[in-house]
């Protein structure tokens, strides 16, 4: 195991934040392979563990991503607010531009619902993973971003750091695969096309990750930029898509309670170990 993370540790950042992704892909795989047990899960379980994600996504966007953004910007002539502030607005602002172009459809929301240009060619099942795959470009983007900061002179700590964003996303990733594969089974669809679709969802976030290792490997002024950039497209994903899907079954309390939960959990995984 020593060796093993020795190799890891040697590793260009770009390759590591690669991996890292594989590992958050597999949960998200992870998630949508209950379908080969099930063909139904309980409603308020899953509205439990969206709201468990949506917490963990906030968590990481401020322990991750806006406080070393606001860290590295100390010299910054205007003040060391403003590369996180514009940077947050700037990923909302791309996450609702996308929003309004891509055709998907929410978790829980009927296709009369269905978001983006020309929703209504589309089939159900392929607006649920178009709607998660949106969701996954900023987590890509935030584990890729760590690990690329590596290349700037990241310490042993940072690796740490970096490493748990990606325990946490992939932890989150868990319920979205299965946000998209039950529904897509309790419609009557194979249990092996339910978890492709699934599982296909989580593909873009090693993608993304290289994306954004590489932009802030190579271009450092960048770096606090992109960390807050990738913190305002999650906030936007968690507010407009994770809290309301997770509240749409009545169980209101019990998701915000999960939410709570996930944010202590992240909160606690990033100050003990970043």
């Amino acid at each position: 195991m020593v060796d093993l993370v020795d190799f890891f540790q040697k590793l260009n950042p770009i390759i590591q934040a690669f991996i890292a992704t594989l590992f958050t892909w597999g949960m998200t795989a992870l998630g949508a392979s209950l379908v080969f047990a099930t063909k139904t899960i309980n409603k308020r379980l899953l509205d439990s563990m969206l709201g468990f994600a949506g917490g963990v996504m906030i968590a990481a966007s401020f322990w991750s991503l806006l406080a070393p953004a606001i860290e590295m910007s100390e010299d910054n002539s205007i003040g060391n607010w403003f590369p996180a502030a514009f940077g947050f607005l700037l990923g909302g602002i791309f996450l609702w531009g996308i929003d309004k172009i891509l055709p998907h459809l929410h978790p829980n929301t009927p296709i009369s619902e269905a978001e983006g240009f020309y929703p209504k060619e589309r089939k159900r099942s392929t607006l649920l993973v178009l709607a998660i795959t949106l969701h996954n470009i900023p987590e890509g983007l935030a584990v890729g971003i760590t690990f690329g900061a590596l290349a700037n002179g990241g310490t042993e700590a940072s690796l740490v750091g970096a490493l748990t964003l990606a325990l946490g996303i992939g932890i989150q990733n868990f319920p979205e695969g299965v946000a998209v594969s039950m529904p897509l089974r309790a419609e009557g669809m194979s249990r092996r096309k339910s978890f492709f679709y699934g599982q296909f969802s989580g593909m873009v976030e090693p993608i993304a990750a290289v994306i954004g290792a590489l932009a802030v490997a190579f271009v450092e002024p960048l770096l606090p930029y992109a960390l807050s950039f990738a913190a305002g497209a999650m906030i936007f994903v968690v507010v407009e898509e994770v809290i309301p899907s997770s509240q749409q079954h009545g169980n209101k309390d019990l998701a915000s309670m999960s939410l709570m939960v996930g944010f202590v959990l992240m909160m606690i995984l990033d100050v003990a170990l970043g």
